[in-house]
């Protein structure tokens, strides 16, 4: 199968582990843009640059398109991009010409814009580090409350001209979506997701979602991980999986991020991925879910973590870890190590929000189970980085720094670990391509 996929932006949850779960299967023929020519944190994807490299693509049998990329210049910049509805529509109607004359099936998704209660601008335009949580709230308000035209007080104390500029480019980009289901209508589109991410109950993002829903469009919570569930979905075999809560009485909570409980995220994604629910099924999911709240380990909100011992099936089995956001449970982690047997296991992570975890989780599983040339060094490449990653950077390692720095020292003792359970050797350099600590690229230089 030759499958072309247009990622979100340059990070490496985004487009590294694209290409390594690919790999999973070596009769996947995997075209993917060179990475330069996506975005970054300050950077905006090249897109003539990408088009041009769509036009050079043979002829596959899907791609899977990322369009905020193509409209945007990714996801970042959909927030800030000062350019007009119609240069936007003009620039992904080239995309549309091709794809239509290619007669590929294509998967994409669109972000509903997120609205972020904080004043942090890092992903936002730059009158957020003032304005973020009085904008959020005047969201919340006028959508709870239903005040319509005459809007929240708390509009009062925003500058009238940063209000219009931000009400203006969320009716920019809600149009760009209107558009994209008009077009999904008419056949352009085999599979269209809306995504929405860092969700509360009320919100303009909330109202947009149900207004597209009402209108056919199929809605998902979530973001980072939805081109690699649409990769998943993309691989048209069948497969079943039986999810198992570690908290079971607590499924029905709310995930950090989200605006659905972790079961009903868990089907989500499942669904997504073309994946059936069974009780008898392929594959076990065991979730390592949270009992009263989710932890946030960056934001060091604690949770109660795992307690007792699990014993891990001998049928074939992947693990969520979702506890925490932004990294793994350290005592479910130290349980379920020595435990692991490479001829049942089908995957572990833990990285960023349940949905960011399940989506890819989910799609490496699929493609092992129904690999038609199975790589091994692949799958093993995913899981290294997923644990050192999700378990040694972000829940242990990143806990200890204040900046980016040299941390091959520190993660020494995790990587000795890592390659016992996985029975390979390691020999990692670890950078930070967007010069923050929130991502770190684990490195294999053995490859």
């Amino acid at each position: 199968m030759k499958i072309a996929f247009i990622p979100i932006d340059n990070r490496p949850v985004c487009y590294n582990l694209a290409v390594d779960i690919a790999a999973i299967d070596k009769s996947i023929e995997f075209f993917i843009p060179p990475r330069e020519y996506l975005g970054s944190l300050t950077k905006n994807a090249d897109v003539e640059k990408i088009y041009e490299w769509f036009c050079t693509l043979p002829n596959v049998d899907k791609v899977i398109i990322s369009l905020d990329t193509i409209a945007y210049g990714g996801l970042i910049p959909s927030r800030r991009s000062k350019d007009s509805e119609d240069t936007i529509k003009e620039r992904v109607k080239k995309f549309r010409s091709i794809w239509t004359k290619k007669k590929t099936k294509v998967l994409a998704f669109s972000s509903i814009m997120r609205i972020s209660n904080n004043n942090y601008n890092e992903e936002e335009k730059e009158y957020w580090k003032d304005y973020g949580t009085k904008i959020f709230e005047y969201s919340y308000n006028t959508h709870k409350c239903s005040l319509g035209e005459f809007g929240s007080p708390i509009q009062n104390l925003i500058p009238k001209s940063i209000l219009n500029d931000y009400l203006m480019t969320r009716q920019r980009n809600f149009n760009i979506n209107k558009m994209y289901l008009e077009w999904q209508k008419l056949g352009f589109f085999d599979e269209l997701i809306f995504s929405k991410d860092d969700c509360a109950e009320y919100g303009f993002n909330v109202k947009e979602a149900k207004e597209l829903e009402k209108e056919g469009g199929k809605v998902i919570t979530g973001a980072d991980e939805i081109p690699i569930s649409l990769l998943s979905r993309a691989i048209e075999k069948d497969i079943s999986v039986k999810p198992v809560f570690i908290e079971n009485d607590s499924k029905n909570l709310i995930s950090n991020y989200e605006d659905v409980t972790i079961e009903q995220s868990v089907l989500n994604q499942l669904s997504l991925a073309g994946v059936k629910v069974k009780e008898n099924a392929d594959i076990t999911l065991i979730v390592n879910n949270f009992k009263n709240h989710q932890g946030e380990i960056v934001m060091k909100q604690p949770t109660e973590q795992f307690s007792g011992e699990i014993r891990l099936p001998d049928t074939p089995y992947m693990i969520a870890d979702v506890r925490n956001a932004n990294g793994a449970d350290n005592n479910f982690v130290e349980n379920i190590l020595p435990q692991i047997k490479l001829n049942n296991f089908y995957g572990f992570s833990a990285w960023n929000t349940s949905a960011n975890t399940l989506g890819t989780l989910i799609c490496a599983a699929k493609i092992k189970f129904n690999a038609k040339e199975y790589n091994d060094k692949a799958f093993k490449k995913v899981q290294m980085t997923r644990f050192l990653d999700d378990w040694a950077y972000q829940a242990n390692v990143r806990q200890t720094l204040d900046k980016p720095q040299d941390i091959k020292d520190k993660m020494k003792p995790y990587e000795d670990k890592i390659s016992k359970v996985l029975d390979i050797e390691i020999n990692n350099d670890y950078i930070y391509p967007w010069n923050r600590l929130f991502e770190v690229e684990v490195v294999d230089e053995s490859c």
